[in-house]
């Protein structure tokens, strides 16, 4: 791992928790250990949800909710996964065989997860200015990429119609499946208590964000009636 430290130009004093950032919990579980990377991914979704607002807050004059809808796409899955995928991370992801035979340290969501693991790792070895500065080092040229666009913002685009309708929208989770270092989420979004769009992904966020796509589409097609 120490070239991924010399990338990143930091200098880790416990490097436990980068080991632990990295260590799936199907590996945690075939090998007894304690902890998998999920409390770090945890407090990493944290601490780059507030890099990425303090950075278009203090180089961006827009208003708050076209902020939102930016932040948004710099910090999805999409997004981490790309950002990991430039680091390599799968190189240093741990996973129990049954994880490794079925392509494992390669899956979206894991090698996403992991990217966030390694900011609360940062965070909590070194400090948030490191996890800042480390974290724009990696994101910033993809903010500043006109040609880079990672997914649109389904669960913003759809409050924005339901305000004109005054009407609340309200995201639940209907279904979890899997175990639990694969799992897979269903939710539904509701609208006035009217169920108008479902969605299945390996992330409850995703799986929001699928649900109000099909929401939109469901709306579009009424509309059009």
């Amino acid at each position: 791992m120490k070239d991924l430290f010399e990338i990143l130009k930091i200098q880790p004093i416990n490097k436990e928790l980068y080991e632990r950032a990295f260590s799936h919990s199907s590996y945690v579980n075939e090998h007894h250990l304690k902890q998998d990377y999920e409390r770090l991914e945890f407090l990493g979704d944290a601490v780059l949800d507030l890099v990425v607002a303090d950075y278009l807050y203090s180089n961006q004059n827009k208003a708050e909710g076209e902020m939102t809808k930016i932040r948004a796409s710099y910090v999805c899955e999409n997004a981490l996964y790309e950002y990991a995928k430039k680091l390599n991370l799968s190189a240093y992801i741990k996973v129990g065989n049954g994880e490794l035979s079925s392509g494992g340290k390669y899956k979206k969501p894991i090698v996403a997860d992991i990217f966030e693991a390694l900011i609360g790792a940062i965070y909590i070895d070194l400090g948030y200015l490191v996890a800042k500065r480390v974290a724009l080092d990696i994101i910033v040229p993809f903010i500043t990429d006109p040609d880079i666009t990672f997914f649109k913002d389904y669960k913003s685009t759809l409050q924005e119609y339901v305000q004109t309708e005054q009407k609340s929208v309200e995201y639940q989770l209907v279904k979890e499946t899997g175990p639990a270092h694969n799992k897979k989420f269903t939710v539904e979004v509701r609208i006035g208590n009217i169920i108008y769009g479902q969605g299945s992904a390996g992330s409850k966020k995703e799986a929001e964000q699928v649900a109000a796509k099909n929401a939109i589409s469901k709306l579009a097609k009424i509309n059009n009636v």
